[in-house]
């Protein structure tokens, strides 16, 4: 399904307009996706059917980003620390992915969606491998939302790994100490393709990165909802933006330094707060 072709309620179309008229979307949001065993546990069922409805949430945010606009999307999927749950939990959020990567595939496809991983994606199991690659090489050529799922992740792992590379390249010669800058160590990640997350987004409430983009999440805007994960839906993700759009990012500039088009404005937020009723 054409997600542009998607019966949208005049309600959200004016919400996504809105957005978009605000000229301060994100580039790239990121997501921690936490809250999935609770809300099953709340319910009295088995922690795995959080995740199954954890699923719906990543589909109807991942068509929201795109029908926006964004260019980036990073959703934190399974952290390298996650391996220490119980094994049956574990087997069944690999199979969720795979089942997700078969499924969504060709629809993520024909909306234009590149898929891309980080993480230490050798640890996964060989079947899962095989399906998020044919998915990376099938999509790579879109130039639409781009889709990372960050598996077997750790953001530590991922800074380690860089500084062992950047030593074997200094001590080959191929670099000094004195290249050393912030955008040499930010192209030795595996995030290197993407820009920095403009917008971090963590449900459940829990008030921690939890490992995730420490290098990258520098000035990044942080939005924390006590919204569990398979509740928050596209409608979450606009309040989120909203939000977003009246953050005053500085940089470390003052406010009076800020540039007109930097600065919030109170009409759009009000414009966007009475779409949302």
């Amino acid at each position: 399904m054409n997600w542009s072709d998607e019966h949208v309620s005049s309600d959200i179309q004016e919400v996504q307009a809105a957005l978009r008229g605000s000229g301060r979307l994100p580039r790239h949001v990121a997501a921690i996706m936490d809250g999935n065993g609770r809300w099953a546990q709340m319910r009295s069922m088995p922690r795995i059917e959080g995740h199954r409805a954890g699923m719906e949430s990543v589909r109807s945010v991942v068509r929201a980003c795109s029908q926006l606009g964004i260019g980036y999307l990073t959703l934190y999927a399974f952290s390298i620390e996650n391996w220490k749950r119980p094994a049956p939990e574990v087997r069944f959020l690999m199979s969720l992915l795979e089942m997700y990567l078969r499924k969504e595939l060709d629809e993520l496809h024909e909306n234009n969606v590149r898929i891309r991983t980080i993480g230490k994606t050798n640890a996964l199991p060989k079947n899962v491998s095989r399906v998020l690659q044919r998915a990376i090489e099938k999509t790579a050529e879109n130039d639409g939302l781009t889709l990372t799922l960050a598996l077997s992740y750790g953001s530590r792992w991922d800074i380690q790994r860089a500084m062992q590379v950047i030593a074997l390249d200094v001590r080959r010669g191929k670099l000094s100490p004195e290249d050393l800058t912030e955008e040499t160590v930010s192209a030795y990640l595996q995030t290197s393709y993407m820009p920095d997350p403009d917008l971090i987004i963590r449900t459940s409430g829990e008030l921690r990165l939890s490992n995730f983009l420490l290098w990258e999440a520098a000035y990044a805007e942080l939005y924390v909802t006590e919204k569990l994960w398979p509740d928050f839906h596209a409608n979450e993700l606009y309040h989120a933006l909203t939000e977003f759009t009246q953050r005053e990012r500085r940089f470390g500039k003052t406010s009076a330094q800020l540039s007109d088009t930097e600065t919030p404005k109170p009409s759009t937020l009000e414009r966007l707060r009475n779409a949302l009723k």
